[in-house]
């Protein structure tokens, strides 16, 4: 199974502006509606189906005995063929 990377973002923001994004999408995921993502001029709009998968996950890199990176990552899956989400690449 290979993977191609649609679309990346990585970016420093405040706490109150990662919040304040990730319940915009939540609204969007919420109603049903296309949910778009923007960085410059890439762009990719998807509209989830009804049921996906959810998966959360909490990660620490670095040396066992060092300070590390932290991360709490969220990811929503489908299956493109049969499931009635949708994806728009513009």
């Amino acid at each position: 199974m290979s993977e191609e990377v649609l679309f990346e973002s990585e970016h420093r923001k405040s706490r109150q502006a990662v919040a304040d994004y990730l319940r915009t999408v939540a609204d969007r995921l919420a109603a049903g509606e296309e949910i778009s993502l923007q960085d410059g001029a890439d762009s990719i709009s998807v509209t989830p189906p009804q049921h996906v998968e959810f998966e959360v996950k909490a990660e620490r890199e670095g040396p066992a005995d060092g300070p590390g990176e932290l991360s709490v990552e969220f990811e929503i899956e489908w299956h493109e063929n049969g499931s009635g989400g949708s994806l728009e690449i513009s």
